[in-house]
């Protein structure tokens, strides 16, 4: 249950990250919200590993692991596209 979990929260936070950081990305929504789910794997894994949460859990924090995850992916891919 816990990838399934991950990739429903990193749908939801590509979404969000694209509404929080707008603007023109190089490959679009698509883009956008895989980059969101990888975020939210790698937001799960690094908070799993500070004891912010388990990656099978649903709970609101890691439901802000996982946004922040994809914001940062997010972030990094515009500069490196940008270069």
């Amino acid at each position: 249950m816990g990838v399934l979990a991950w990739i429903l929260f990193g749908l939801i936070a590509g979404v969000l990250a694209k509404l929080v950081m707008p603007g023109k990305d190089p490959g679009g929504i698509i883009v956008t919200i895989l980059i969101g789910i990888g975020g939210a794997f790698v937001g799960g894994w690094l908070g799993s590993m500070f004891g912010m949460g388990t990656m099978g859990d649903f709970s609101l924090g890691s439901f802000i692991t996982a946004i922040v995850g994809a914001l940062v992916l997010l972030a990094l891919y515009r500069m490196i596209r940008k270069a």
